[in-house]
């Protein structure tokens, strides 16, 4: 069952994932650890994908969705996937229900929290180039690029709303809550 993290930079998608795939047992992947992970085994995926990040570019779409799609793969169809950073686009998100196997996508779960709660955790995690205008620079690209996918995952169907402005626990609550309800539909009232 693949699921899909949605959200704005500093929302906290990677510390979620990776606190649930310790509790439950689930599979949390990164597209930052799937990347590094191609490029140190030197597959040949790797290697396009070092060719772009070597002169500073982007990653096109297409070597994106190949990688992604071969740890898809190697996922049990019984077993939790939780994606990290992907899909961004909505031309991402295309590529990878037509790539998944059985083109499912289980559901999405968007975090959202207000800008100024992004913006202070931002700046406390943040590196030494984050200034508060770059900041507000990330999520105005979010807003552009990947809102339109909360749009699509809604009007399929498959999208969880989950508030994120709240202790670490509470949202890990609601996410391991969201998920259960997916796995044993008949248990809930979704």
């Amino acid at each position: 069952m693949i699921l899909v993290l949605l959200g704005p930079p500093g929302v906290g998608k990677g510390t979620q994932a990776s606190r649930a795939a310790a509790s439950q047992g689930w599979h949390h992947l990164s597209t930052g650890e799937i990347l590094r992970s191609e490029v140190e085994q030197g597959t040949p995926l790797g290697e396009e994908a070092r060719a772009y990040m070597d002169r500073g570019d982007l990653v096109p779409d297409k070597v994106m969705v190949e990688m992604v799609v071969r740890r898809i793969e190697d996922v049990a169809d019984n077993e939790v996937l939780l994606l990290d950073g992907f899909p961004r686009t909505l031309a991402q998100a295309e590529s990878l229900a037509e790539a998944a196997p059985g083109g499912v996508i289980a559901g999405a779960l968007y975090f959202w929290a207000p800008d100024s709660v992004l913006e202070a955790r931002l700046l406390v995690r943040g590196r030494e180039d984050d200034t508060a205008e770059i900041l507000r620079h990330r999520l105005s690209v979010f807003r552009e690029t990947t809102v339109p996918l909360v749009s699509w995952y809604e009007k399929q169907g498959v999208l969880f709303e989950v508030d994120a402005d709240r202790s670490i626990e509470e949202v890990e609550e609601d996410v391991t809550q969201v998920v259960m309800s997916l796995l044993h539909p008949s248990n809930s009232a979704h």
